[in-house]
């Protein structure tokens, strides 16, 4: 199944979610190893930041056209079972999730922007700035990002862990219509 039905994800959510969720395990790899390594190799620190600068901007439109594809189509519910205030803060992880999901790319694009240092996307093309460069901006974006960097962790072990305790201790459904392996083979019923 391509869409979304109220009990179900279809393949083109699944295929984003796990896109971006590879993508961003990528970036907090490299993120760590570039900022902590390779001082005496100044040529592979550099291609590590533009390959975490051109990764970035390829969350980015993967989480704006998630975005889009969430807003055209039905979010499956959430199982009868979880009470009021567990539905509250599923939501709340959820909405948390997409704004540090823009949110940080878009912290790393005004930081490389701010810095007088040019980023080329995958070596093909000068990523635009989008402010003048500019050493104060740059000091305060590169904060700005690495703090959103840390509470994206933070927010995302607890999105692991809930998923595991549906899946595990509530034996629901909601981890398994995440699944790539279960888009497109379930009924409409699931739950």
């Amino acid at each position: 199944m391509v869409r979304n039905s109220a009990n179900a994800y279809g393949w083109v959510a699944v295929a984003l979610h796990w896109l971006i969720a590879t993508a961003i395990g990528v970036m907090i790899v490299l993120g760590l190893v570039m900022t902590r390594g390779f001082d005496d190799d100044i040529m592979a620190k550099v291609a590590l930041y533009q390959w975490h600068k051109s990764i970035g901007i390829v969350i980015l439109t993967l989480v704006v056209l998630r975005l889009v594809w969430r807003l055209a189509n039905p979010v499956p519910r959430l199982p009868e079972t979880l009470k009021a205030y567990e539905r509250g803060l599923a939501h709340a992880a959820h909405v948390g999730l997409y704004v540090l999901m823009l949110a940080i790319p878009l912290s790393g694009w005004l930081l490389a922007s701010a810095s007088t240092f040019p980023t080329d996307l995958f070596g093909w093309f000068p990523l635009p700035k989008l402010i003048s460069p500019d050493q104060a901006v740059e000091e305060t974006m590169a904060e700005v990002h690495e703090v959103l960097g840390w509470v994206l962790l933070a927010l995302l072990a607890i999105h692991v862990a809930a998923a595991l305790k549906h899946h595990f201790v509530l034996k629901d459904n909601v981890l398994r219509r995440m699944l790539p392996i279960a888009a497109g083979h379930r009924t409409t019923g699931d739950q």
